[in-house]
């Protein structure tokens, strides 16, 4: 065995006992306080220079070689989820209702153990590897603070790398994609504001659930009939709420949901094509209207040659038949602010096996012996981009 995977061998009871420590102590974004302190101890007892209370609760770490080279930035995400979990678990949840139900307690475990092992390579080794655990990252978002805090400078950061535990994936594998990975995310609230009155006289009411359902299915159209059909697109309606008794015409209705595309320019048209969908139907109907746009992730974009250094690292740590081509997902990730600024890739690690529950199910974990491959491929990733001559 080689270096990393002799010190990756060496650490994984640390991983494994560090990602059940953190799955018992999940905590809501911007309210990673136990976990915060936890990661931050971790840190400090490597020897690394700490950083605390960036974006709130953000932790970031720097091993400087004290030899000149690039900053590799590798960073992990440490908010939970608002559900009970129900894993059956022996170091399942301690804090009611709230649950590592996206695997963020894994991607905080495999970078603390990354660190480890770089520490104990820092010999090997030149320029910087900054480590940054950010809060958030559920919603609304921990990435856009931190960089307005000045993670990406002090050094500027010249590459980014981050992971997401994935059991769409096999177990071990690792699944990479060079260019779009994860869509934009936006959201939407719409409240059509009409006349209500008795259902049996509609002709003196502005009924505000018709010319709601109405929007909804015009607004539909916007993606069948006016987007490229070759360009992935989709505008979910999940949330419509509108009367209150069988025989009163409701005066409001209220409608939200989101937008996902992986195109910038497709994102740039939503919210004012959606004004105008909406409040033509509303003239048309003698209805008025109030219109919500939250702009939400930007596009997750990979960089080509730094996909190309993970599918390197990762076939050299889990060999080549073991690296995937990444599908692209409409789910979101806000990773994608980073890679708006600094060349780097977001891959996937899988750890799927035979009736694995999906992300952000109250039962999902993990197969924990696919951990020590994300520890591996970062590694491996970092000293391709910092080996000394």
């Amino acid at each position: 065995m080689d270096i990393i995977r002799t010190l990756v061998h060496e650490h994984t009871p640390y991983l494994i006992e560090t990602r059940r420590a953190l799955h018992r102590i999940p905590e809501l974004a911007f309210e990673e306080v136990k976990t915060a302190a936890f990661v931050a101890q971790e840190l400090e007892d490597m020897g690394l220079a700490v950083r605390t209370g960036v974006a709130k609760t953000g932790v970031v770490a720097m091993l400087e070689t004290g030899r000149p080279g690039p900053v590799v930035m590798l960073r992990a995400d440490m908010d939970a989820l608002p559900m009970t979990e129900c894993t059956g678990l022996e170091f399942c949840s301690t804090h009611a209702g709230c649950m590592h139900a996206c695997g963020h307690d894994t991607h905080m475990a495999i970078l603390l153990t990354t660190a480890k092992v770089l520490c104990a390579m820092r010999d090997e080794l030149c320029g910087t590897v900054k480590f940054v655990f950010q809060p958030a990252e559920e919603f609304p978002g921990g990435a856009r603070p931190m960089i307005n805090e000045g993670v990406l400078y002090s050094p500027k950061v010249d590459y980014c790398f981050g992971l997401h535990v994935w059991p769409g994936t096999p177990s071990g594998a690792v699944a990479v994609k060079s260019g779009p990975l994860m869509a934009a995310m936006d959201r939407f609230e719409v409240t059509i504001i009409g006349k209500g009155g008795h259902a049996a006289k509609p002709h003196e009411c502005v009924d505000a659930l018709e010319i709601g359902t109405q929007a909804v299915g015009a607004l539909q159209r916007i993606i069948s009939r006016q987007i490229d059909p070759v360009q992935p697109a989709l505008l979910t309606v999940a949330v419509f709420n509108a009367g209150h008794a069988f025989n009163v015409i409701a005066e409001t209705a209220t409608f939200g949901g989101t937008l996902r595309t992986f195109d910038k320019g497709v994102r740039a048209r939503w919210e004012a094509r959606m004004r105008q969908v909406v409040g033509g139907i509303c003239d048309a109907m003698g209805a008025t209207y109030e219109f919500s746009f939250i702009d939400g992730y930007p596009p997750l974009i990979n960089n080509p040659d730094m996909a190309d250094v993970i599918r390197r690292a990762a076939a050299a740590t889990a060999g080549k038949e073991n690296v995937h081509e990444a599908t692209p997902t409409m789910g979101g990730e806000d990773m994608a602010y980073y890679l708006e600024q600094v060349p780097g890739c977001f891959f996937f690690l899988g750890t799927g096996y035979e009736g694995a529950h999906p992300i952000h199910n109250p039962a999902f974990t993990v197969d924990e012996a696919a951990l020590p491959v994300g520890v591996e491929t970062f590694c491996r990733a970092v000293r391709e981009l910092l080996v000394t001559e």
